[in-house]
C-alpha cells in the first residue's frame, strides 16, 4: 500500500493569556510557500490513489448524477418593472444565461449576461449581484474569478451592448440603483478580513477612485449590507452581528442625502425592515425570542411609534414576511416545519396553506410587485423535486409553474419519506427527516448517510435532491438531523447550540446516530456522517467522542482550528462570530472552545474512515484547517483506516464552479462510501 504522505513538524507556540499551545503544523498556512503546496499536492495524488479501485465508479456516479439533469433548462420568468426575467442553460455548458423579455412572454429575447462567454478559460467563474437601473437600460453585475468572494463590479449598457470603463474591486457583489439611474450604492469588502465595512456612492461613468464614502463601519464585529426596498422608494444600510442590528435609510430619489438611522443598535436587538405606503414594517425581536412584526409610520421611527401587527408566539418562529397592496403573508416555522400564513389587509382574514407531506421545505420566493393577488414561492420535499408555484390568494388556488426536471427512472412515489425523533442526552427531542427508498428493511443491514449543520441558526430544511438518488436506489436512507444550533424549533433552538451551549449540537448528532443503530434504520459498520464548513467542525467533534458510532465520515471544508482561527483577527470572519463561538480572549470561552475544538482535541484513538476535503482559495474556512487537522490526525490516530485529503487547488468555500465540475465532488464523496462498503462496480 502507499505510504500516505507526512507534512514536517516545525513546532510554533502560540501564547495567549490562557495558556500556551504547541501547533506543529502552522507552517502550513504559507499559501504562497512551495513545500505547502508540494503537501496538498501529495495529498491529491494519495488521495487518487487510494480511490483507484472504484475510479470506474466515480465515474459512473458522475455519469448517472448528471444523466438527471435537463441540460437545456430554463427558470420560472418573474415580472419587474415592465420586463420579465429569467436565466437558462444551454446543452453541455457550465455556466446560466442570464435573459429578459419586454412586456410580454412571447416578445423578442434579450442576452443580458452570458456566464459561459464571460467564464471561458477561467478555472473558476461566479456572477455575484444583479440589478437593472429604474429605465431598464443599465445592468449592474459583477464577477468572482478567484472563490474568495470579492466580486468585481461592472456596469453593461443595454442599448449598445457596451461596458463602461470602471472596474470596482472588492465589493460584495451587491449593486443598489438610486432613482436617477445614474447613481449606485455598493459595500466593500476588507481584502484581508473579507468584512463587509465601508459603503460607497458611485456615480455611473466616472472614475471610482472618486467615489464618495457614505458609512463606515469601525466594529469589526460588525458587518453591512445594502438593498432597497420593495416600494423602490428607499434604499437601506443594514448594519448586523450574529445578535444586534441596525437599519439606516436614504430615499432613492435623493441618494446625496445624509443617511438617516431609523433605530440605533441594542445589544440582542435585532430587526429588519420593509417600506409599505406611509409606514415602515419591522420584523423585531425585542421582547420577542421568535420575533414579532410591528409598523411605524415613515415620520417617526422612534420605538414608542411602533405598533404590534403580528404578537409573539412562544410556539411559532417569524422568519420572513412579503408585503403585498391586499395581502400581507408570513413565512413562519412551527414544529420544525415552514407554513406560509396568508392575511388580507381589509379584514385580517387569514389562512394557511397545505403542503399535505410529513417533512418538507415551502418558502416565499421572488415577489418584486406589489399590486397583484399572485403570490410566487418554492416547494421542495425530499421526494418531491424543487417546484415553482404561483398561489391565487383571492381565489385559493395554486398553480404548478415548474417541478425540476429529473430525467431517468425516478417516480417519487418510488421513496418514502419519515419524521422521527431522537431523545438527546438532556431528555430535548430532536427532530430528524428520513428518506429511503420502498423495500428499505430496519434489521441494521442497510447503509445510512446521516448528515446536519447546527450552527449560526441556519436550519437545515428537507429539501429534495437528484444527486441523492444514486444512494438511495443502491439501498441508503437519507437522514437530516436538526440539532440545536439551527432554527429549526425557533429561536432558542439556536440560542441552545451557540457559545457556551455548543456542544449540545455535537450531543445531538451523537444521539441521533445512536436512536438510528438502535432502531436498526442502520448499524455502525454501515453508518456514514457527513457535514461541510461548521457543519465540519461537527464532524471534528463527533469523531473525538464518538468514532465507535461510524464507518467513515466526510468533513467538508471544515472549521477544525477553532482556538487559533477566532484568536486571530486578521484571519476572515473571524471577529463577526464573536456571538456565536464566543470571544477566546475571556477565559471562559477560550477554555470552553479548547475543550471541543477539533485539531486542539485529536487524540491517540481509533478514528473513523475519513475524507477531508478543502479549497486554496477558501474564502470562509481557510485551507490551512483541514490541512493541519490531517497532518495531526495522521500522527496520532492509532488505526489502519483510510484518511484521505482531497483540496481543490482552482475552488474556494463553494467548491469548483459551473453546475458540472461541482457533481465530481458529490462523485468521489458518494464513491468513497462506497469503497467502504466493498462496492466497486
Amino acid at each position: 500500500m502507499p505510504k500516505p504522505p507526512v507534512a514536517a513538524l516545525k513546532p510554533k507556540e502560540l501564547k495567549s493569556p490562557f495558556g500556551t499551545r504547541l501547533d506543529n503544523y502552522y507552517w502550513l498556512n504559507e499559501r504562497e510557500n512551495s513545500e505547502v503546496i508540494s503537501y496538498l499536492n501529495a495529498e491529491n495524488a494519495y488521495t487518487e490513489q487510494q480511490m483507484a479501485p472504484v475510479k470506474g465508479l466515480e465515474e459512473k456516479l458522475f455519469q448517472e448524477i448528471k444523466g438527471r439533469i435537463k441540460e437545456q433548462d430554463e427558470s420560472v420568468p418573474y415580472r419587474d418593472n415592465g420586463y420579465y426575467y429569467y436565466t437558462r442553460f444551454e446543452a453541455g455548458a457550465e455556466y446560466p444565461i442570464y435573459c429578459r423579455k419586454k412586456g410580454s412572454l412571447s416578445a423578442k429575447e434579450e442576452i443580458l449576461l452570458n456566464a459561459n462567454e464571460l467564464g471561458k478559460g477561467k478555472a473558476y467563474y461566479q456572477i455575484g449581484g444583479f440589478e437593472m437601473s429604474d429605465d431598464n437600460q443599465v445592468l449592474a453585475y459583477s464577477e468572482d474569478v478567484v472563490s474568495r468572494r470579492l466580486y468585481t463590479l461592472r456596469f453593461r449598457n443595454l442599448q449598445t451592448g457596451q461596458l463602461y470603463p470602471e472596474q470596482i474591486p472588492n465589493t460584495s457583489g451587491n449593486a443598489v440603483w438610486a432613482t436617477d439611474n445614474k447613481t449606485v450604492f455598493y459595500t466593500r469588502k476588507d481584502p484581508t478580513t473579507l468584512l463587509d465595512y465601508q459603503l460607497y456612492r458611485h456615480t455611473l461613468g466616472t472614475d471610482p477612485a472618486k467615489d464618495q464614502l457614505v458609512y463606515e463601519e469601525k466594529d469589526n464585529t460588525f458587518h453591512i449590507g445594502v438593498h432597497r426596498s420593495k416600494s423602490r422608494q428607499y434604499v437601506f444600510l443594514t448594519i448586523g452581528s450574529t445578535m444586534s442590528s441596525e437599519v439606516r435609510y436614504v430615499e432613492a430619489a435623493k441618494p446625496t442625502a445624509a443617511l438617516q438611522v431609523f433605530l440605533p443598535r441594542e445589544a440582542d436587538h435585532l430587526y429588519e425592515v420593509e417600506h409599505f405606503g406611509d409606514d415602515f414594517y419591522v420584523l423585531s425581536n425585542a421582547g420577542a425570542p421568535n420575533f414579532r412584526l410591528l409598523k411605524t409610520p415613515v415620520k417617526n421611527t422612534a420605538k414608542t411609534a411602533w405598533q404590534e401587527v403580528i404578537a409573539h408566539r412562544p410556539d411559532v418562529f417569524l422568519e420572513n414576511m412579503e408585503l403585498f397592496k391586499d395581502y400581507l403573508v408570513l413565512g413562519e416555522r412551527k414544529e420544525g416545519l415552514l407554513q406560509l400564513r396568508v392575511i388580507r389587509w381589509k379584514d385580517k382574514q387569514e389562512h394557511y396553506l397545505n403542503f399535505g407531506e410529513p417533512t418538507y421545505t415551502a418558502a416565499i420566493s421572488i415577489n418584486p410587485e406589489f399590486d397583484t393577488p399572485v403570490l410566487r414561492y418554492g416547494y421542495s420535499s425530499l421526494t418531491t423535486p424543487n417546484s415553482t408555484f404561483d398561489y391565487d390568494m383571492n381565489a385559493r388556488s395554486k398553480k404548478l409553474l415548474k417541478e425540476q426536471t429529473v430525467l431517468g427512472s425516478f417516480k417519487k412515489e418510488d421513496y418514502v419519506t419519515e419524521r422521527v425523533y431522537a431523545t438527546a442526552t438532556d431528555g430535548t427531542k430532536i427532530p430528524m427527516s428520513i428518506v429511503y427508498k420502498k423495500g428499505f428493511k430496519k434489521d441494521g443491514s442497510a447503509p445510512l448517510l446521516q448528515y446536519a449543520y447546527g450552527s449560526y441558526g441556519y436550519s437545515m430544511d428537507a429539501t429534495f435532491s437528484a444527486a441523492r438518488l444514486s444512494l438511495l436506489d443502491r439501498g441508503f436512507a437519507y437522514v437530516i438531523c436538526h440539532i440545536r444550533g439551527g432554527q429549526e424549533m425557533g429561536r432558542q433552538w439556536y440560542e441552545n447550540g451557540k457559545k457556551l451551549k455548543k456542544k449540545n449540537t455535537f450531543t445531538d448528532f451523537t444521539d441521533c446516530s445512536k436512536f438510528l443503530i438502535d432502531q436498526k434504520f442502520t448499524s455502525a459498520d454501515k453508518l456514514f456522517a457527513m457535514g461541510g464548513s461548521a457543519g465540519g467542525l461537527l464532524m471534528g467533534a463527533v469523531v473525538n467522542n464518538h468514532p465507535e458510532y461510524y464507518k467513515g465520515v466526510v468533513a467538508a471544508v471544515p472549521f477544525v482550528d477553532v482556538v487559533t482561527t477566532m484568536l486571530d483577527e486578521s484571519i476572515p470572519l473571524t471577529t463577526g462570530e464573536y456571538d456565536e463561538w464566543g470571544n477566546p480572549n475571556q477565559k471562559e470561552f477560550y477554555d470552553y472552545m479548547l475543550s471541543y475544538s477539533p485539531y486542539d482535541q485529536v487524540k491517540a484513538q481509533v478514528y473513523p474512515n475519513m475524507l477531508v476535503t478543502t479549497g486554496l482559495h477558501d474564502s470562509q474556512v481557510q485551507y490551512f484547517e483541514p490541512a493541519k487537522w490531517v497532518a495531526k490526525l495522521r500522527t496520532m490516530k492509532t488505526d489502519n483506516n483510510l484518511l484521505l485529503l482531497h483540496t481543490d487547488m482552482a475552488a474556494g468555500h463553494g467548491g469548483a464552479s459551473g453546475r458540472f465540475k461541482s457533481i465530481h465532488d458529490t462523485a468521489r464523496q458518494f464513491a468513497f462510501m462506497l469503497l467502504l462498503l466493498g462496492v466497486k462496480a
